[in-house]
C-alpha cells in the first residue's frame, strides 16, 4: 500500500470519468476523502447537528430511558464501547465517547438481524430532522457505491443490489474533552477500522480526527467546511477484493472543548454474502455472512449487547 501525507477532495460536480478516477486513487492508498458538491443542504447538517445537541443536552436518567436495546437503538453511554476487536491496539478502555444510534426502521423479523423499530426521545422535531437527513444520506450513499463499483473495474449491477435495502446507522456523537494528564491510551474513539461499507462524516471544528498512514504515522483529518469526510469499511475492502482501503482512524479530544461529529454508515443489507465482486482479480477474501459478523462485532464491543448474550 502506497504511503500518503493528506487526504484528498473528490469534487461531485466534475465530470463522471474524472470522479471515479480521483475515487480510485483516493480510495485505493488512503481510503480516505474529502467529498464536495455532494448536494446535501447545509442547512440540514446544521438542523442535525443542534438535534444532537438538545439530545445530549438531556439528563442522564432522560437518556436511559431509550438505552440501547438488542436492535442497537437508542442511547450509548459514555464507557460501554470498547474496541475489544481492534487489530491495532491493545484496546483495554472504553471509548470517551456517548451517543445516540438510528437504523432503518422495519418491522422485527426473525431472519433479519437487527430488524425493528427505533427508539425516540421526546424531543420537538427529532425525530423528522434525522429521518429525513438519513434519507438524503441513503441517496449520496447509492451513488457513492456506484461508483466504488467502477473504480474497483466491477459492474454496479453486482453490488447494488446488497444495497436496494441498506443496513444504515446514524450515531450522534459527544465526546468530552480528554484530561490533561489523561493515560495515552484513552482515546475518545480507540485505533481502528470501520466493519461495513462506506463511513460519511459529518464533524465540526473541533479536530480531533487522526488517520493511519502505512509508514505508521498519524495525521490529523480537520473539518473543511463543505464538504463531509468519506472513508471505505471492512465489507467493502473485501467487495473490492483488496484494492479499496480501510484505513485506521482514531479520534483524540485534546481541544478542551466538547466535540460532535454525525457519522452515517452506509451498508449492505444484513443477509447480504461478502465475497469479492467479479471484475476485480482473483479472490483474496473467503465469502462472509455480513449479518453473522455484526452479530460477532457487536457482541464484543458493547456492553448491552453482552448482557443481552449473557440473558440467551
Amino acid at each position: 500500500m502506497s504511503d500518503f501525507t493528506k487526504i484528498t477532495i473528490i469534487d461531485l460536480s466534475e465530470h463522471h470519468d474524472n470522479i471515479v478516477r480521483k475515487f480510485a486513487n483516493a480510495y485505493s492508498t488512503a481510503g480516505f476523502a474529502y467529498i464536495k458538491n455532494h448536494g446535501i443542504p447545509q442547512t440540514l447538517i446544521d438542523a442535525t447537528f443542534e438535534a444532537s445537541k438538545n439530545f445530549h443536552k438531556l439528563n442522564e436518567a432522560e437518556k436511559q430511558t431509550i438505552s440501547l436495546d438488542k436492535n442497537h437503538r437508542g442511547y450509548i453511554p459514555i464507557n460501554t464501547s470498547t474496541d475489544v476487536n481492534s487489530k491495532l491496539a491493545n484496546v483495554k478502555k472504553p471509548n470517551q465517547s456517548s451517543s445516540f444510534m438510528m437504523m432503518r426502521e422495519s418491522e422485527n423479523k426473525s431472519d433479519e438481524y437487527l430488524s425493528g423499530p427505533n427508539q425516540w426521545p421526546e424531543i420537538l422535531g427529532f425525530r423528522e430532522t434525522l429521518n429525513t437527513y438519513t434519507e438524503q444520506m441513503s441517496i449520496l450513499g447509492q451513488r457513492l457505491i456506484s461508483i466504488a463499483a467502477k473504480a474497483c473495474k466491477a459492474n454496479p449491477d453486482e453490488l447494488l443490489p446488497a444495497f436496494k435495502l441498506p443496513t444504515i446507522w446514524l450515531r450522534l456523537l459527544h465526546y468530552p474533552p480528554s484530561p490533561t494528564l489523561s493515560p495515552k491510551d484513552l482515546y475518545g474513539s480507540a485505533p481502528h477500522t470501520d466493519f461495513g461499507a462506506l463511513t460519511l462524516l459529518a464533524q465540526d471544528g473541533i479536530g480531533g480526527l487522526q488517520v493511519q498512514t502505512p509508514n505508521g504515522n498519524w495525521i490529523d483529518v480537520p473539518k473543511i467546511d463543505g464538504t463531509f469526510v468519506v472513508n471505505i469499511g471492512d465489507m467493502l475492502n473485501r467487495l473490492s477484493n483488496g484494492f479499496l482501503k480501510s484505513t485506521p482512524h482514531r479520534v483524540i479530544n485534546r481541544s478542551g472543548s466538547e466535540r460532535y461529529s454525525i457519522p452515517f454508515f452506509f451498508d449492505p443489507h444484513v443477509n447480504t454474502i461478502i465475497e469479492p465482486l467479479r471484475g476485480t482479480g482473483e479472490p483474496n477474501f473467503e465469502p462472509i455472512h455480513f449479518g453473522d459478523f455484526l452479530r460477532n462485532e457487536l457482541g464484543s464491543s458493547y456492553e448491552s449487547h453482552k448482557k443481552i448474550s449473557n440473558k440467551t
